[in-house]
């Protein structure tokens, strides 16, 4: 599980600079042609702005794999590590219920419902740009899991939040 951890890391990570990489590449060329030739691109605005919802996303489960999200460690910082141990479970078997319902159960149903509906400059459907909300939550559910295991054997977790080796 540990290796399939650290693949799923480096693609997550890699994707997340690739996005990255093409929103500056498709905002650079919407700022010159915009203001250069007077001729906005309206496919590169829509591409820029879907990409950064994809970046979200993805960036956001990223990170959940790298136990590197905001969080309050106060209290959980003064109870015991048994305690502690307990409640990090707790605190991954609820993010997993929030996984489950909304960006699985609702990312689905929002992906179904705008299959229908296409994006008037790309000519895709809409569908296509929502599905990656439920894959996002997928994402996070397999970190989740792999933490709660490492949590069950008491191991510490500790991430190395290099993307490239």
């Amino acid at each position: 599980m540990t290796n399939l951890k650290k693949a799923l890391d480096k693609i997550l990570g890699w994707l997340c600079i690739i996005i990255f990489s093409l929103m500056v590449v498709f905002t650079t060329y919407q700022v010159i042609v915009r203001y250069v030739f007077s001729s906005p691109s309206a496919v590169s605005e829509t591409l820029t702005r879907y990409l950064f919802v994809w970046l979200i996303l993805y960036s956001a489960a990223y990170v959940f794999g790298q136990k590197d999200h905001i969080n309050i460690g106060y209290l959980k910082e003064k109870m015991s590590e048994p305690v502690k141990q307990k409640v990090n479970i707790i605190i991954e078997l609820v993010t997993i219920a929030f996984s489950i319902l909304v960006l699985i159960y609702g990312g689905i149903k929002v992906t179904n419902l705008n299959m229908l509906q296409f994006d008037s400059i790309l000519g895709i459907p809409t569908g296509i740009i929502y599905s990656c909300i439920p894959i996002a939550g997928v994402l996070i559910i397999f970190y989740s899991i792999y933490n709660i295991n490492l949590y069950a054997k008491g191991e510490e977790i500790v991430e190395d939040s290099a993307i490239i080796d």
